[in-house]
């Protein structure tokens, strides 16, 4: 039985019933595939066996797939991850060699100019390949490309029609609102490359998002998304901490949406506070659970100096934000801070549960990501008036083709940066 990799321990970290089709795929790439390829197997050519996963910590994504989707893991391999045997390897639902060849495309761009990850890859074939099935089985063809085609005849409605029926189809097929944008996003974005790539006229998909209700709220789960902690719980948590290490717990959880073996592991040395003029402090996670990456430092910078400086100030401290009590660890574990979000949840108060679920780490970490999610929602808002005097067809295209990156990132972060002060201080944000 292999557990020396440390498999068992990263797949505790993930709470496999908490999570939809589509975040289990992501999962799967980003927690079970480098454990398998670890261990000897290639993960995009070779299905793990359900006693590999079980040796290896994966009971519980076997008892998600069965107990709450109703898959077993040869189809969830299969028709969720795309996967075939090595001759054939990940397949698109389409036979169209021209649709394929546009979707490969737009992959391949994401890759080598965006820099995207395999796992992020992954997950945005997965997003597409659900389009490109609805789009077949809502219209009967899968030649996704000629309608839209710059050297096509098909009238521009006709093509816009048949996008939508895809997402009306997609609509009725799926729970989630989160899901559903995630969904339309890659989509959109997928016809906005073939239009630069002057291979399609119209992008049919272009402000379809504004035709449906996929809006979640920060309390709960109304449209099957994952609960996730309120505003209030957020502030009374904050409130309630009776120290620089409990009021941090509750940061690095809710602000800076970390998982619990990473604030566990915080050390001073991996914040960068010392950052260029517009630029975002940061946490640089040089080995972290998708690879390595940096998480913005958006609220709680005041309340991180003083606590180092007054760590900084002890002969023993070893530079990490929760040090252990014991001798034999230069840190806490991931229970400890489990444990200590607990006992910090019964003293402010917090419900047992939020929507039926548990209340824990994950649901501060999901008000982190529920929160990074709507800023694109507001920033497009904003763009509305923008588009009209500019006549363009909506605020998508405005973000898209007018903003830069840098420019979009800076009013998002602008957006999150004043949620985050409205739940732990109860007011906006100065600018």
């Amino acid at each position: 039985m292999a557990e020396t990799d440390g498999s068992a321990e990263r797949a505790a970290d993930v709470s496999w019933t908490l999570l939809d089709v589509e975040e289990l795929t992501e999962a799967y790439w980003t927690v079970v595939a480098p454990a398998f390829e670890a261990d000897g197997g290639d993960p995009r050519a070779e299905k793990p066996t359900h006693r590999w996963l079980r040796e290896h910590g994966f009971r519980p994504l076997l008892y998600a797939l069965r107990e709450y989707h109703d898959r077993t893991f040869e189809q969830f391999w299969r028709d969720d991850l795309g996967l075939e045997p090595p001759a054939q390897g990940p397949k698109w639902a389409t036979g169209d060699e021209r649709t394929v060849d546009a979707l490969e495309s737009f992959l391949t761009s994401r890759r080598d100019r965006k820099g995207l990850a395999d796992s992020s890859i992954d997950t945005l074939r997965y997003r597409l390949n659900r389009y490109v099935r609805a789009y077949g089985d809502a219209n009967g063809t899968d030649d996704l490309l000629s309608p839209v085609a710059r050297d096509g005849d098909a009238p521009a409605h006709e093509a816009v029609d048949a996008c939508w029926a895809a997402f009306d189809r997609l609509h009725d097929e799926l729970d989630g609102g989160r899901t559903k944008r995630r969904i339309h996003l890659a989509v959109e974005n997928w016809y906005a490359h073939l239009v630069r790539r002057k291979w399609a006229a119209v992008n049919p998909a272009d402000g379809l998002d504004e035709e449906f209700d996929w809006s979640t709220d920060s309390g709960g789960d109304a449209d099957g998304d994952t609960p996730c902690l309120t505003p209030s719980h957020v502030r009374s948590l904050y409130r309630t901490a009776a120290d620089s290490e409990g009021r941090l717990l509750v940061l690095a959880l809710c602000a800076w949406g970390l998982r619990p073996n990473e604030v566990a592991g915080l050390s001073a040395e991996q914040f960068v506070l010392d950052v260029d003029d517009g630029d975002v402090p940061f946490i640089d996670f040089r080995e972290r659970k998708n690879g390595p990456g940096e998480v913005s430092l958006l609220y709680g910078r005041e309340e991180l100096e003083s606590h180092l400086a007054a760590r900084e100030r002890e002969d023993d401290w070893n530079g990490y934000l929760f040090p252990s009590p014991h001798a034999s660890r230069e840190h806490v574990s991931r229970w400890t801070v489990w444990k200590r979000f607990e006992r910090l949840s019964d003293r402010a108060g917090l419900p047992d549960a939020v929507d039926g679920v548990s209340t824990s780490p994950k649901l501060g970490r999901r008000f982190w990501y529920d929160a990074y999610s709507s800023s694109l929602d507001v920033v497009l808002g904003s763009l509305d008036e923008i588009a009209a005097e500019q006549g363009s067809s909506s605020a998508e295209v405005v973000l898209h083709s007018y903003l830069s990156d840098a420019r979009a990132r800076q009013l998002r972060r602008a957006h999150m940066r004043d949620r985050l002060a409205a739940a732990f201080e109860g007011e906006a944000s100065e600018p």
